[in-house]
C-alpha cells in the first residue's frame, strides 16, 4: 500500500469516526438549546402571570435572538443564553478526564457548549458597549446526551455524575432556575473611587454614567476563576 493510499484511508477513517461524532454532538446540543428556549419562553409567561399587576419594569421578557442566542430579561438583569456552533474537546487538565466515563471512551470528551451570561439590562438599553457581563454557567452535552454544568458556587453541587445522566427538560429547568436566582442575588457594587475620579469634557458631554464608568456586577473586585466549580443537577 502506498503512502498516499494510507493517507486517504486515514482521512476516510477520521471522517467516519470523528466528523460523524461531532455532527451528532452538534445535533444533541442544538436540540437541548431549542428546549432551553421553550423553557425560557414558558418561564417568562408563567412568571408574569404569577407576578400579576405589579410594576411592569420587573416583568420578565423572553427574546429569541437567533438560532444560537436567546435572552431572558428579569427586572434589571438579562440572562443571555448562547450555544456555540462548534464542538470542543476538554483540555488535558480538565477534571472530566479523570472520570471513568471518559477514560473508557475518549470520544465522550467531545462536547457542545451552552453558555449562560449575566448582563445588566441598562447596558443594552443605553448601548453601553463597554459594560461587562459575566459567564455564570456553561452546559456541556456530548454525543450520548450526557451532560454536566460548570458554574459559580451558587450554581449547584459538585461534579459527581457525568456519564450517568442524560440532559432532560427537568434538568434544564433546574439549571435555568438556579442561574436566574444567582443573577438576582449577584448585586451591582459601587465602583472604586479612583476609577471614576477623573473625567474628560467629552465624557461629561456624553454623560459620565454612560461613557466613563464601565458598569458590571462586582466592578472593581476580582472575579476569581477559583470561584468556579464543576457541577451537575444532583
Amino acid at each position: 500500500m502506498s503512502e498516499l493510499t494510507e493517507k486517504k484511508q486515514s482521512i476516510i477513517k477520521t471522517l467516519k469516526e470523528k466528523a460523524v461524532l461531532k455532527q451528532k454532538v452538534y445535533d444533541r446540543t442544538f436540540e437541548a438549546f431549542s428546549n432551553v428556549k421553550e423553557i425560557l419562553r414558558n418561564f417568562a409567561k408563567e412568571g408574569n402571570t404569577d407576578l400579576g399587576n405589579i410594576d411592569p419594569r420587573i416583568r420578565m421578557e423572553f427574546t429569541d435572538r437567533s438560532n444560537f442566542d436567546a435572552q431572558l430579561k428579569v427586572a434589571g438583569d438579562i440572562l443571555f443564553f448562547s450555544m456555540h456552533s462548534n464542538i470542543f474537546q476538554f483540555d488535558r487538565e480538565h477534571p472530566a478526564w479523570k472520570t471513568p466515563y471518559i477514560q473508557k471512551n475518549k470520544y465522550n470528551a467531545y462536547s457542545g457548549i451552552i453558555n449562560i451570561y449575566n448582563f445588566l439590562f441598562d447596558s443594552f438599553r443605553y448601548s453601553r458597549l463597554d459594560d461587562l457581563g459575566y459567564l455564570i454557567a456553561r452546559i456541556f452535552i456530548n454525543h450520548e446526551n450526557q451532560y454536566f454544568v460548570e458554574g459559580k458556587r451558587q450554581m449547584g453541587m459538585l461534579f459527581t455524575n457525568y456519564g450517568n445522566e442524560e440532559i432532560s427538560n427537568e434538568s434544564l429547568q433546574i439549571i435555568i432556575s438556579t442561574a436566574i436566582q444567582y443573577a438576582l442575588e449577584f448585586d451591582l457594587l459601587v465602583p472604586p473611587y479612583d476609577t471614576v475620579k477623573i473625567a474628560t469634557v467629552g465624557q461629561v458631554e456624553a454623560k459620565i454614567q454612560h461613557s466613563r464608568v464601565i458598569t458590571g456586577k462586582r466592578l472593581g473586585f476580582q472575579f476569581n476563576s477559583d470561584d468556579v466549580l464543576v457541577t451537575d443537577s444532583h
